[in-house]
């Protein structure tokens, strides 16, 4: 099929910016907060999510993580995620395996685990250890959208059961498939599956069933596809990008696998910083290009630039790092530059 737009680096990345709001924060709120989670907010790096809405969202409050619309559980290759409650479905049987082994295999993960906690709420290892098994072998249920959990960063999860979503598991899996594509596109069914973690066939069974919302596009790392009702976003002229964003590990921007990770950031050497084999650091965007990597210790923002940044820039980079909204911090953070 011939691509009907052709879209440079630039402007994917710019696309991706605007439907994610880090060139313009949206106003305080639950419906924000909503629109922030659209494609889920990983929160494996303890608060992580919490920093992922302050990115996109103004005056967005330590502990706005845990307060509603959002609600906390395994979601994407099992990581612990935030999502509105409402889209809780999308996030748990959207990956509900289509294969029927696997697809047992939560099904009675499912089953086990709320026979055993009889409405009640249990730390997941004690859980785990009760019903024989490796604790971490519980995230196979999560799929079933019965399993929530609420976790602090500090200890382990805690766990417990709620009635199944009322959602067929394929609807949920074409809608997973929108989001992906409305934050992280142009797609392709290889870059959903590896993003959603979620097996072959489901991301190409879902691109099929959604042949009629998408429009071809070619980008300088192949051929993929947008939505359609995306299609004006993706040709808008380019605009000045926003003040600069410290965007946590695991942010949405750049949960990037393969050709993806090279379009975002060309130079390999900056690559293996960005996405180190262990542990991943935050991603520093100025001028709305990834322009370093930052980490945080207790109240200690280090910022590792790649580029020498202007004086402008600095000041700005420093304002956004003290305004981070650490739990217990009360804006008393410290940025240290390692250039």
């Amino acid at each position: 099929m011939t691509a009907s737009l052709e879209l440079t680096r630039e402007q994917v990345l710019q696309f991706r910016r605007t439907v994610s709001h880090l060139d313009g924060r949206l106003p305080p709120g639950a419906a924000s907060i909503r629109e922030a989670a659209w494609a889920g907010l990983s929160d494996s790096m303890p608060r992580g999510a919490l920093l992922s809405l302050h990115a996109r969202v103004e005056g967005v409050r330590p502990s706005a993580w845990e307060e509603p619309p959002l609600v906390q559980t395994w979601s994407l290759r099992f990581a612990a995620y935030v999502v509105a409650e409402e889209d809780l479905p999308v996030f748990t049987l959207g990956r509900l395996p289509v294969d029927e082994r696997r697809r047992r295999r939560a099904e009675e993960t499912a089953a086990r685990l709320e026979t055993f906690l009889a409405g009640r709420q249990m730390r997941f290892g004690e859980a785990g250890r009760a019903l024989g098994v490796n604790p971490n072998d519980l995230r196979y249920a999560a799929p079933t959208g019965r399993v929530r959990i609420r976790w602090d960063g500090a200890r382990q999860p805690t766990v417990w059961m709620q009635p199944a979503p009322a959602m067929d598991p394929a609807h949920a899996r074409l809608e997973l498939a929108r989001r992906y594509l409305h934050v992280l596109g142009p797609g392709t069914p290889r870059g959903f599956g590896d993003w959603a973690g979620i097996r072959p066939p489901s991301p190409q069974l879902a691109f099929d069933d959604l042949a009629g919302e998408l429009t071809s596009v070619r980008t300088p790392t192949g051929d993929a596809s947008i939505l359609a009702s995306d299609e004006a976003t993706a040709r808008a002229p380019r605009e000045s990008a926003a003040g600069p964003r410290l965007l946590p590990s695991g942010d949405t921007f750049f949960l990037l696998q393969g050709v993806d990770r090279e379009l975002l950031v060309p130079d390999p050497g900056q690559r293996a910083e960005l996405w180190p084999s262990r542990v991943w650091p935050g991603c520093l965007l100025v001028g709305g290009e990834p322009a370093g990597i930052w980490r945080r210790a207790d109240a200690v923002v280090s910022i590792q630039p790649w580029r020498r940044l202007s004086a402008p820039e600095r000041q700005a980079v420093e304002t956004e790092a003290l305004g981070l909204p650490i739990p217990g911090r009360d804006g008393q953070m410290i940025a240290r530059w390692l250039d």
